[in-house]
């Protein structure tokens, strides 16, 4: 319960009709979630917001006839009933943000919170952190794709990043189980949309930038802007630490008020990495004035394995046991999973759904394997996303495979045969007899362990961590590592 006054605070900008008199039991933005109140003088929020695919105010008088007594919007309602207060703020989804924030008494103030935003590696980056600070012996809440954490509870996630009313619910119950760090992935969509808004960073990882989320963002420029955006917002008490091999690295933090780092496979940075050695078993390291191994491998882990690094001394954790807890480290679920035949053959499961992610994962099963070796791709590519990255996704694959099967993602309302028209665009003519085109997920990994022989590597690209496959909005159980060792053990 917090007085109407107390969140208005931290609104700051606005204009008030009716009483400010009001405690408040909670906050929503959702009109199917309001409950009448049956004590005197408590309501809940409602917040309207404009959003993609429909407008909130347009459910106002819903939300009254429902019982709630509080209402903030851009725009005041005509007739609004004199037992109403009517909160009018220049954005809505920004004070949404900001009045989760003071409900919840700004928790994220009361743990080191650190964002992680990028095309690629925020899931591994958000993951291995938590599991390097947890093993370093503190309480430490994660919110990420795959799951979140609150110290060792886990959470289902259903978003990369949170609504801001769950996401400051979750950071309260963090900062109640006693957590002492939290470490967030931060989409370029939640950016946009404000979930993050009244949140205070002690940190914030820039990972890399390539074509993606075309569809929500239009153009590339808007893309960078997005991700820019979250550095530009950091406070002065904040560290930005940025990749300095993408040539995006360092426009994400020139407006920054934080202090910046950086970090580097290829040039002097605050934090400087070699590759020693790199096969399947793992990667042997220089960080720094340090040589160390590590069980992930691959030069896209590298990067990861960096910036846990330089996040972690930043929070100021001793660098020995730094280094020590990293060694431990596995990879995060989906994320370059390797899993083994009887005769030898390996299958890798990645989350690779960008066609920047793709060649990653591709160049660096290259890079590992044998001359010689013959490596098998399955992949597709999700519905109701852009399209542009289709065919070049196919090309990618056939130019670094022996062999390819394209084959369904996750459809949504997407025709999954129109989905993989697109993809066959990309193939290249002299490559058309190296693929197949199965639409049926199931028996395109099916067909790719068959055709798997002893010495080969067997990539499925796409969808990772993800136990489902969405059709026509209906999620269907769907796990492409429990695919492969079915179908390991058949063979």
């Amino acid at each position: 319960m917090k007085p109407l006054t107390t969140l208005l605070k931290a609104v700051r900008r606005y204009e008030l009709t009716g009483s400010p008199d009001w405690e408040i039991s909670g906050v929503t933005f959702d009109s199917r979630k309001i409950e009448a109140s049956a004590v005197p003088g408590v309501t809940q929020i409602y917040v309207a917001q404009r959003g993609t695919l429909t407008d909130g105010h347009l459910y106002i008088p819903q939300a009254i006839e429902k019982g709630c007594r509080v209402i903030v919007g851009e725009t005041l309602p005509e007739n609004l009933p004199a037992e109403v207060t009517f909160v009018q703020v220049p954005d809505s989804t920004v004070a949404l943000g900001l009045m989760a924030s003071a409900f919840y008494d700004h928790p994220s103030r009361k743990l080191k919170l650190v964002g992680i935003t990028g095309t690629n590696g925020k899931t591994t980056t958000v993951t291995l952190l938590h599991r390097l600070f947890t093993g370093m012996g503190y309480t430490t809440g994660m919110l990420s794709t795959i799951v979140n954490r609150i110290g060792e509870e886990e959470v289902p996630a259903t978003h990369t990043t949170p609504d801001a009313v769950e996401l400051n619910g979750l950071l309260h119950r963090m900062v109640e189980a006693g957590c002492q760090y939290c470490f967030m992935e931060v989409s370029s969509h939640a950016v946009c949309q404000h979930r993050i808004a009244g949140l205070q960073f002690a940190g914030a990882i820039f990972s890399n930038i390539t074509h993606d989320h075309l569809d929500f963002h239009k153009t590339f420029a808007n893309y960078i802007a997005a991700k820019k955006a979250f550095f530009d917002a950091l406070p002065q008490t904040a560290f930005a630490l940025t990749n300095l091999d993408d040539k995006n690295g360092m426009v994400m933090v020139q407006n920054s008020k934080a202090k910046v780092s950086t970090y580097s496979l290829l040039t002097a940075a605050s934090f400087k990495g070699k590759v020693l050695d790199d096969s399947f078993r793992g990667l042997q390291m220089r960080i720094n004035d340090h040589e160390v191994y590590f069980r992930l491998c691959g030069k896209f882990n590298a990067y990861n394995l960096l910036a846990i690094y330089g996040a972690a001394v930043l929070l100021g954790a001793p660098e020995e046991d730094v280094l020590v807890g990293m060694s431990t480290l596995n990879s995060a679920p989906g994320r370059f999973q390797l899993l083994y035949r009887k005769d030898g053959a390996t299958a890798i499961v990645d989350y690779a759904h960008t066609p920047d992610a793709l060649q990653n994962v591709l160049s660096t099963i290259r890079e590992i394997s044998k001359s010689g070796t013959e490596v098998i791709t399955v992949v597709g590519c999700g519905g109701d996303r852009d399209k542009t990255k289709r065919p070049e996704m196919a090309e990618i694959a056939c130019k670094l495979s022996s062999r390819v099967i394209l084959t369904s993602d996750n459809p949504r309302t997407e025709e999954p045969a129109a989905i993989l028209n697109d993809m066959v665009a990309g193939v290249p003519a002299g490559k058309k007899k190296n693929v197949l085109v199965i639409e049926n997920r199931r028996e395109a990994i099916r067909t790719g362990c068959m055709l798997l022989p002893a010495d080969g590597v067997l990539l499925v690209a796409g969808k990772g961590h993800e136990n489902y496959q969405e059709i026509n909005h209906v999620k269907h159980h769907f796990d492409d590592t429990e695919e492969i060792r079915n179908a390991f053990n058949d063979n």
